[in-house]
């Protein structure tokens, strides 16, 4: 459901912008807001599970988002919409990264990697999905629903968490960084308004850099202070650890630039191929089909191949597949298109869970709440700013085919080759690790030094 909120809006945009009396471009707040709280209040959600105990905040979670999902559906204006979508991003920021944290602490190394497989598929399959079931809904229903139909599903939730999720609180629970909190969340929400920014155009350029520099300075005030404080929001020990380094450095630009991709192939599709937004948006759907067919095939891969060589060759074989996206033509055989997207969603599939994995395989539960939170925070970041690197990606397209026109298969091509550029560091990187990285997720293997 979380995950899902932060990209089925745009299909709906024009309907929603007709009912509410606002122009279509005034909806892109409707879904920035929901990002923006988000992304600014998932560092805190290890310090509340911590205070307030996993089951309660988990189910009060499901229950805030039940709720303010009604009321989004209920708005009647775009201020109201824009509120409910505010407090619905509240409940969102401590839904997932509090769940995850549950699976953490209570799963051993050797099934971290099924465990993970599992909590990876929301991440993959929402972006994908959400073109397809956000028009479903607009088209067959009302837009009204594409909010809605969380109320149910939240509601038949709330009974199994408060059954399963383990009661009680933490034993040490230090007091709240307030400083922290406002450094932290003050750069992620200018980071994540400027990328918005770029990925529609508005607002306008000084207006993006001054939020873009607010936010790096607001970064480098909060890394000064959590290093410096004896209590911090996050202790960034994790870093220290090199398997989470990777994870979140290639891995944040794997994450980037698979992000990217069902931004750029529908709007490919449509403006230069000129085919009707369902024609393109099921066309999209063979990613989710190469995401769902591999997945019975992740875990023994992980089980069984070294963490180096899996990373490595995810991003390179993702890096080509973005390549031949870009040499596509309206006449490209429909088998051949079907085929490449099934295979971009193979890969992306392996390396969203391999990077996933890796993240704690040599996380120790002692360190577990606060790497989870840097890990939900970090992984947020990246797949905000992927839709804003594939807009700038197109800029620069439109900028190179200026004499083609600004939909042309060139200025596509051009923004496919710059993405998968970005897959290059990684593959680098993934190459120099040890090969037995990750070692300490199989059964029966001794865990490796940092």
């Amino acid at each position: 459901m979380e995950v899902l909120d932060g990209t089925i809006v745009a299909p709906a945009a024009p309907v929603m912008a007709s009912a509410l009396h606002v122009p279509a471009a005034a909806v892109a707040e409707v879904i920035s807001v929901y990002l923006l709280t988000v992304a600014a209040l998932i560092p805190v959600s290890g310090w509340v599970t911590d205070r307030f105990g996993a089951c309660r905040v988990f189910s009060a979670a499901l229950a805030g988002f039940a709720a303010t999902s009604a009321l989004c559906g209920a708005s009647t204006s775009l201020g109201m919409l824009a509120a409910a979508r505010a407090l619905q991003g509240v409940a969102g920021s401590m839904m997932v990264p509090v769940g995850r944290l549950v699976v953490l602490r209570g799963t051993q190394k050797h099934e971290l990697i099924r465990a993970i497989a599992y909590l990876t598929w929301p991440a993959l399959l929402a972006p994908v999905g959400a073109p397809v079931l956000g028009g479903a809904l607009t088209t067959y229903l009302s837009w009204r629903w594409i909010f809605f139909v969380n109320v149910p599903l939240g509601l038949a939730a709330l009974p199994v968490a408060r059954r399963i999720v383990p009661q009680g609180r933490t034993g040490d629970v230090r007091p709240l960084d307030w400083k922290g909190l406002v450094l932290v969340a003050g750069c992620l929400s200018a980071l994540m308004e400027a990328a918005s920014g770029l990925s529609t155009g508005s607002p306008s350029g000084p207006w993006l850099a001054l939020l873009g520099l607010a936010g790096t300075g607001l970064g480098l005030a909060a890394l000064a202070h959590l290093r410096r404080s004896a209590r911090p929001l996050v202790h960034l020990g994790a870093f220290a650890t090199r398997t989470f380094r990777v994870s979140h450095a290639g891995g944040s630009l794997f994450r980037l630039t698979v992000s990217s991709v069902p931004f750029l192939l529908p709007l490919m599709f449509e403006q230069s191929f000129g085919w009707s937004p369902v024609r393109a948006g099921s066309m999209v759907v063979f990613l989710f089909l190469g995401n769902v067919g591999i997945k019975p095939l992740t875990t023994p891969l992980l089980q069984h191949v070294a963490f180096r060589s899996v990373l490595a060759l995810s991003c390179a074989a993702e890096a080509t597949t973005l390549v031949l996206l870009g040499m596509v033509t309206p006449g490209t055989p429909f088998a051949a298109l079907a085929a490449l997207l099934v295979l971009s969603g193979v890969f992306r599939s392996v390396g969203f869970t391999a990077y996933n994995t890796l993240a704690f395989a040599d996380i120790g539960q002692e360190q577990m709440r606060d790497a989870n939170t840097l890990s939900s925070t970090l992984q947020q970041l990246a797949a905000g700013l992927g839709v804003a690197a594939a807009a700038v990606a197109l800029k620069l397209g439109e900028a190179v085919s200026a004499g083609n026109g600004p939909h042309s298969l060139l200025a596509y091509r051009t923004a496919f080759l710059a993405m998968a550029a970005l897959l290059v560091p990684p593959v680098a990187e993934a190459l120099r690790l040890p090969g037995h990285a990750g070692a300490a997720l199989r059964p029966g293997v001794a865990r490796p030094q940092r």
